[in-house]
């Protein structure tokens, strides 16, 4: 049964690439929408900044860009995780199993920074898979529900498969890029990556201690992390010495 809705949906994936330009990820992730009454999705590949070893297995903040989202509120709630440092992604990218949670209003305790602006963004309920190749994760694939709910068991099953198809359009993307290095994704996240180095620098302090300034000020600010990043990198904001707690 499991390779019948896998060759279904890898059908259907060939017959969307074959109709479309846009990669092999986008057209999963408009997939998952289709398939899985879910109201949006998206990819994001992570990597350990500091001295993670990259396995999901220490304690370092994750970095990462964004590979595609099907609509703003999906890329809203990307950003939203890496503001605050919390929420399904980096769970699902730590723990390497798939993070499920059909109420998101009634699990506010479990990521108390993170819930109350996803639920302002729109979001219900959030599943969240492991982009992952052997014991080697290379992200996640996210997706919302505009209505709580969870998976129903064959949404499950289709989940799973279009996860590792995610994974192969993810590992065709990273070749010949170290999964390290996010530089060559086109993404404003980026800007974030570059932000902490700057502020590393600025306060000389270590890259953890760096994203936690920056995290702090855009909490305190209301501002996107994306939109300190940007002022950091373009020096229309520097941090000092007398900013360091």
């Amino acid at each position: 049964m499991m390779q019948n809705r896998r060759a279904r949906l890898l059908e259907m994936l060939v017959a969307d690439l074959s109709e479309s330009s846009a990669s092999a990820v986008a057209l999963v992730c408009a997939r998952c929408v289709k398939e899985l009454s879910v109201t949006g999705a998206g990819a994001t590949v992570l990597s350990h900044l500091g001295n993670g070893n990259g396995n999901g297995s220490d304690a370092g903040h994750p970095a990462r860009g964004l590979v595609h989202a099907t609509n703003p509120t999906s890329a809203g709630l990307e950003d939203l995780q890496l503001t605050v440092g919390e929420g399904p992604c980096l769970d699902t990218f730590a723990s390497g199993g798939p993070v499920l949670v059909a109420d998101l209003a009634a699990e506010g305790a479990r990521w108390p920074a993170f819930t109350p602006g996803a639920l302002a963004l729109g979001a219900a309920a959030v599943f969240s898979f492991p982009l992952q190749i052997g014991v080697v994760r290379l992200g996640s694939l996210d997706l919302y529900r505009d209505t709580p709910g969870p998976l129903s068991h064959d949404e499950m099953s289709d989940a799973l498969i279009l996860t590792d198809l995610a994974t192969q359009g993810i590992a065709n993307e990273l070749s010949g890029h170290n999964t390290a290095d996010l530089s060559w994704l086109v993404d404003p996240h980026i800007e974030v990556h570059q932000a902490t180095g700057m502020v590393q620098i600025q306060l000389g302090v270590s890259t953890e201690a760096a994203l936690m300034r920056l995290r702090g000020y855009a909490f305190t600010h209301d501002l996107p992390l994306a939109e300190v990043a940007r002022q950091v990198v373009r020096r229309t904001l520097r941090f000092t010495q007398e900013d360091r707690p």
